[in-house]
């Protein structure tokens, strides 16, 4: 297969070499979980003893590789093993026997074709919705591809700035991309649905994480949203947990924590604006909220 599967494109065959990603076309997989630390309709309230959450698969690589990811053994490193589609199928279903309230695709856009083929086989038997959870920078035709198969998008918005998302994760067109994306995910789930208990069944989440000196960025990303969007179709996340220990030493920039001045502004913003949605406690910024990716 030459891959075309995200932005970059990079037209590698994969079933002979790795593309952009670092992958090739055989599905790798790192940690199969039930995650307590996603937003509240996600995975609920996070409490320690709470017995389940969201029934989390985190997979190996990643297309657009930030220098401050906080995932990077697996989003750039090689922590994970190698699993067919059919044993993918089997973990969705037996995160669904384990009580799991969705199936939580993470970094899922270098495998989305063979997402589709595990739920192929998986959905028949799938009570739960199943959520993409995207750093945004997609193809909006490859999303489109999704439908009928994904019920909740958890999507990343990074940044506004050219500048910065080639800097930081090396993708000009970022934006424009993540922004398209966002359009076709929106045609699929348009309307936030939520079960009686308040878990999203269906509907569309943008995150945002505030980054260290990027706060004009941010306003920016949420005045184009507001100026280019119903924003009342879609939950704003807005996000507090950034850890400077995971960003490569030579952005010196980005070497501290946001202060509460830099996010305050943001979120006071936010509800200028009209958002409705979460606004994360800025002590979650923390490495006890980023999973072992060294253990399976």
């Amino acid at each position: 297969m030459i891959c075309k599967l995200c932005p970059r494109e990079c037209g590698i065959d994969r079933k002979t070499a790795t593309g952009y990603c670092k992958m090739t076309d055989t599905v790798k997989i790192s940690k199969v979980m039930l995650h307590k630390w996603e937003e509240p309709c996600i995975s609920g309230l996070g409490d320690e003893n709470e017995i389940t959450g969201s029934g989390t698969i985190f997979f190996v690589g990643c297309p657009l590789r930030c220098v401050y990811c906080q995932n990077m053994d697996i989003s750039q490193g090689d922590n994970g093993y190698e699993i067919s589609v059919e044993d993918l199928a089997e973990k969705m279903l037996s995160l669904q026997e384990n009580g799991a309230y969705n199936i939580n695709l993470v970094t899922p856009t270098h495998y989305s074709d063979k997402i589709r083929q595990a739920l192929d086989i998986a959905k028949p038997s799938l009570k739960i919705p199943v959520i993409y959870n995207t750093s945004g920078y997609e193809k909006a035709e490859e999303i489109a591809k999704m439908a009928g198969y994904v019920d909740v998008f958890l999507t990343d918005i990074k940044y506004f700035s050219p500048e910065y998302s080639q800097r930081y994760s090396g993708a000009r067109d970022y934006y424009v991309r993540a922004k398209g994306a966002l359009e076709a995910m929106l045609k699929i789930a348009p309307e936030p649905v939520f079960d009686g208990t308040g878990k999203m069944q269906r509907g569309v989440i943008v995150r945002h994480l505030v980054l260290p000196n990027l706060r004009k960025d941010s306003i920016n990303i949420l005045e184009n949203l507001k100026n280019s969007f119903d924003i009342s179709k879609f939950k704003l996340s807005l996000m507090a947990q950034y850890t400077p220990e995971f960003c490569k030493s030579e952005y010196k920039e980005l070497k501290r924590k946001i202060t509460t001045f830099e996010y305050e502004s943001v979120v006071e913003r936010a509800i200028l604006l009209g958002y409705d949605g979460y606004i994360q406690d800025k002590s979650a910024s923390s490495v006890k909220y980023t999973p072992n990716f060294k253990q399976a």
